[in-house]
């Protein structure tokens, strides 16, 4: 056997293992996501970049924890949730999550909406964000999960256009490596601010309970029966190193990329993915436009299934309804309708006068209310024997879930105090 033959079997192999985690973490680049990393570079040009170093290994351990409590229990957060802890909890994660979620969508359809009708401004940005909401919700309903997720991972690869932007306009790598690797805190108001935008993006709740319920469904409708072993863990423990690893790559190129262009050319302020893109054309030119236009389409893609698809199975576990993406609309009514009218109520901010930025500030505040709490309950689960038996956590996953808790907690104080100052 070749080496070719050889490195063939091990990235086939590779590839194969990829799955939840891959996905979870590209879905947190989405729309905007890229919004909030393009105006770090905007504001403050390489200032942030070592944000990405730092929250990798916290995303990690969180999801980590998240897609263990699936496997262990093949039930998604909710369930657990639902047996283990009160009652007033369990709502109050529910009522904050569906406002939450819904902006988030709202904000992505907006996104792409807007990134297409730069493409094509013959159309309209609000023809756009119909045409996506109901080819999404099409396709949801009519393909079972195994082919979403199939399709979802190839539209990862669209993520791949925001590493090759740096490297088609002029970068000073020195500056740059210095940026990563010495952190630079400005204390002021408009830094903290896009410090706790870039936590909350990054660390979102709605990624825990993604997680936690594509794991639990990988085992409980696998063909032969799963059993828990560190083979199995590893092979999780990869996906979502990769998935976290591969989002924090996007994110740190988009800081770059706006650093680069958008900070050195005078422009701060950057409020959409679709200003973002449009401010690239004229200084980098039309190539560096397009991959980034059709990136921002392409993730919009791959995140607002995830964040419809959390919603669902949060309310769907509450409530007792019958769940799963691989179910036909029939088998679960309730499931598939949450679903729909999360992307209905999403696509109707356009028309109700609700700006992406507002709703990304709104959707900052209750992620940044929820996340804390959820990541104390995260970590309480995890080294519960009743529910983890042989699977609770090692030492380090305990102290990355508490350093995580605690940026995250500070971030949420943070947030409250900017807005009402």
């Amino acid at each position: 056997m070749n080496i070719s033959t050889i490195l063939s079997t091990k990235i086939k192999k590779y590839w194969g293992i990829l799955g939840p985690g891959l996905i979870t973490g590209a879905s947190d680049d989405d729309p905007s996501g890229i919004a909030t990393y393009s105006q770090a570079g905007a504001s403050f040009g390489f200032a942030t970049l070592w944000t990405a170093i730092i929250t990798f290994p916290l995303m990690a351990a969180v999801q980590e924890m998240c897609a263990r409590i699936g496997m262990v229990t093949q039930e998604g957060l909710t369930g657990t949730l639902k047996k283990k802890y009160p009652k007033s909890i369990l709502y109050l994660m529910a009522v904050f999550s569906f406002p939450a979620i819904t902006l988030n969508i709202g904000a992505d359809i907006q996104g792409m909406g807007a990134v297409a009708n730069l493409l094509i401004p013959q159309i309209p940005t609000f023809v756009f964000s119909i045409i996506f909401t109901f080819l999404l919700i099409f396709f949801i309903i009519k393909f079972p999960y195994q082919k979403i997720a199939a399709l979802l991972k190839w539209f990862c690869l669209s993520l791949l256009l925001y590493i090759i932007v740096p490297f088609l306009v002029h970068a000073d790598w020195v500056e740059v490596m210095r940026s990563t690797f010495i952190p630079a805190i400005h204390f002021n108001k408009a830094f903290f601010e896009i410090l706790v935008a870039i936590l909350g993006t990054t660390i979102s709740p709605y990624l825990f309970f993604w997680q936690a319920t594509m794991e639990a469904e990988g085992i409980s409708h696998s063909r032969k029966k799963i059993i828990i072993n560190k083979r199995i863990l590893n092979n999780m423990k990869m996906d979502i190193d990769t998935g976290m690893l591969f989002s924090n790559l996007v994110m740190f190129f988009i800081i770059l990329t706006t650093g680069v262009v958008l900070y050195k050319a005078g422009i701060r302020q950057i409020d959409t993915v679709g200003q973002a893109a449009k401010a690239l054309e004229p200084l980098t030119g039309k190539l560096t436009y397009l991959l980034f236009a059709f990136g921002v389409i392409g993730t919009g893609f791959l995140a607002i299934p995830v964040l419809a698809g959390s919603l669902s199975y949060i309310l769907a576990e509450t409530f007792n309804w019958k769940e799963g993406l691989d179910k036909k609309f029939h088998e679960a009514k309730g499931f598939y309708i949450t679903l729909i009218v999360s992307l209905i109520v999403g696509l109707s901010m356009d028309f109700l006068g609700i700006s992406p930025i507002q709703a990304l500030i709104y959707t900052a505040v209750l992620y940044g209310l929820t996340a804390p709490v959820m990541i104390a309950i995260i970590i309480h689960i995890c080294n519960n024997k009743k529910v983890m038996g042989e699977f609770t956590n090692k030492r380090w996953s305990n102290v990355l879930g508490a350093i995580t808790l605690i940026l995250m907690s500070i971030a949420a104080v943070t947030l409250i105090y900017f807005q009402f100052k």
